[in-house]
């Protein structure tokens, strides 16, 4: 299935793409795309309904983040050798995942325009495979990872380069500001993804391809990372985990970087799942 929310920010209404990829309402079958639906219980009660049967919904509504009141927005850093390598400020490649967070007001739809920072000179972009759990794991084994998770999106990892690394302090400083981490435009169940590990990812601003990669040479897999967190703390229904970003952002650029501003657009996508579009605008009170 490919679940969605649309409509107004901070109101979206719960919805499934059919078939033939017109846009169907589930708010007669559930209040949202949160919790509990999310579970297999959940998940196969939607699966068992036809699409057919539901309301189509007219139009070209806005699409919001395909998930409800992420509890965990979580971030892997630094999970692709060759984005390692681009880097300006390189490391060794980690022997454990690299850990950082997104919150709530991180959080936008797949093609909401996203504000550049009062001050920021380096806004980045990172298309990223993101996972969304389905059911309460904790000290799971990466066997069985798999198994917790509801389904995958797309997340734009934007971040800020200047105050990720050179403010002092943890990454949340660049990678958490408003807006700064689209998903969607769908959730995709696990029945349609077979294997997280195979699945081309691409980005591309004001028409130029930049990220041209594939989930396959992540460092952590899907698997590994899953149950590598839930040894710290039990991940939940809705959380979401961004797994990193391939070679291609904006600060790799040599031998001069390339950074967001005003009118750029941004387009990104990962094979069956869809892609996101952006324009950057600038900052406004």
């Amino acid at each position: 299935m490919k679940l969605v929310r649309y409509g107004a920010k901070g109101a979206e209404t719960p919805g499934l793409i059919d078939a033939d990829g017109k846009l169907r309402d589930l708010s007669a079958q559930v209040p949202d795309i949160v919790g509990d639906v999310l579970t297999p219980q959940g998940l196969a009660r939607l699966k068992a309904l036809d699409p057919k049967s539901l309301p189509l919904v007219p139009g070209n509504p806005r699409l919001g983040a395909p998930v409800g009141r992420i509890g965990k927005f979580l971030c892997i850093g630094a999970n692709y050798r060759d984005h390692i390598a681009e880097s300006t400020n390189p490391i060794p490649i980690p022997s454990e995942p690299i850990l950082f967070n997104k919150f709530d007001t991180s959080v936008g739809g797949p093609n909401d325009p996203i504000m550049i920072p009062k001050g920021s000179q380096k806004t980045d972009w990172e298309a990223e495979l993101a996972i969304v759990i389905g059911r309460p794991a904790r000290l799971v084994s990466k066997e069985t990872a798999l198994d917790y998770v509801a389904g995958y999106t797309i997340c734009n990892d934007v971040s800020e380069r200047e105050w990720q690394h050179k403010r002092n302090g943890q990454w949340q400083k660049g990678k958490a500001n408003d807006g700064f981490g689209p998903l969607g435009p769908w959730l995709v169940t696990t029945d349609e993804i077979k294997d997280p590990q195979t699945l081309p990812i691409w980005l591309e601003v004001n028409g130029k391809r930049y990220q041209n990669g594939n989930t396959k040479d992540m460092i952590f897999d899907c698997a590994f990372l899953v149950s590598y967190l839930s040894e710290f703390f039990t991940l939940m229904p809705g959380d979401v985990i961004a797994t990193g970003t391939p070679a291609g952002v904006g600060g790799g650029v040599k031998p001069n970087p390339v950074f967001l501003k005003p009118g750029d657009v941004v387009v990104l996508g990962i094979d069956g799942l869809g892609k996101q579009r952006q324009e950057f605008v600038a900052f406004k009170a």
